[in-house]
């Protein structure tokens, strides 16, 4: 053991935080860390937390990065996309899901064209960083919620301190005014407690389909291929800019028939 605990802070000091774990070297480990149990672990992992890295499982379940790339892209089948975990492969149902949802943000939104601009915000520097929850309406900026001490967005913080603010800032805008609610499906989105509170304030949700967040519109704003082809365009506005490129990306969705993309 005393030999191994030497070996363990040479790797430390040569390699640092790329060092293999004490775990993974130490006389009598288990051959392979490659477990039900550890399946089981690294899978509430990223249903929990969807931007988890790789360092923070190892830190979490103590053991080696190599098992938990063969866990996580062999056994479970997932990868990465917009910094979250998705299964590597959509099933047909889920690509459809995209489509249709395209189409239909697409119809929505040629519908809405005679709402008023949207309202620019002057954001200030922020001095730290900080977790919040931000939203946003085709007019403008609705309201922008803190997190706090917070890691992630509960269903008990959403429920009781975000949407009530939110759906606040929107009555006062215009009381009558039916609300339409667009939001991924994270954990605390599609909780009972989150749709009983929204059916309670007659809010209507706009669907997202599963496993999509390059279809996030507040996630995902930096893409090569949309830059591309809005190159060249001439534009009255910013806000026109931002609308074209919600639809140029709504179209390739629905062009790649549902297929996920990033880079494409």
């Amino acid at each position: 053991m005393m030999e191994n605990s030497i070996s363990c802070k040479i790797l430390l000091s040569v390699f640092g935080n790329e060092a293999p774990h004490h775990s993974t070297i130490w006389g009598g480990a288990p051959t392979t860390a490659v477990t039900e149990e550890n399946f089981d672990a690294v899978r509430k992992l990223i249903i929990e937390y969807r931007h988890v890295t790789y360092r923070e499982i190892e830190a979490s379940l103590k053991i080696s990065k190599t098992s938990i790339q063969k866990i996580l892209h062999e056994e479970l089948g997932v990868r990465k996309l917009v910094s979250r975990w998705i299964p590597r492969l959509l099933t047909e149902e889920q690509k459809a899901a995209r489509v249709n949802w395209c189409q239909k943000t697409l119809q929505f939104r040629k519908l809405k064209k005679c709402e008023k601009k949207p309202t620019k915000v002057i954001r200030s520097r922020s001095v730290s960083k900080k977790m919040v929850a931000t939203f946003v309406s085709k007019a403008g900026h609705i309201a922008t919620i803190p997190l706090n001490e917070q890691r992630t967005v509960t269903a008990d913080w959403y429920t009781t301190i975000c949407l009530p603010k939110v759906i606040t800032e929107l009555r006062k805008i215009n009381p009558e005014r039916r609300i339409i609610l667009h939001q991924d499906n994270a954990c605390s989105h599609t909780a009972q407690k989150t749709r009983q509170f929204l059916t309670e304030k007659n809010v209507e949700l706009l669907d997202h389909p599963p496993y999509s967040p390059d279809l996030t519109p507040n996630d995902f704003f930096t893409f090569p291929k949309i830059k591309n082809r809005l190159r060249g365009q001439r534009f009255q506005s910013p806000e026109e800019a931002v609308d074209a490129f919600k639809n140029a990306r709504m179209q390739m969705c629905i062009n790649l028939r549902g297929e996920s993309f990033e880079k494409q």
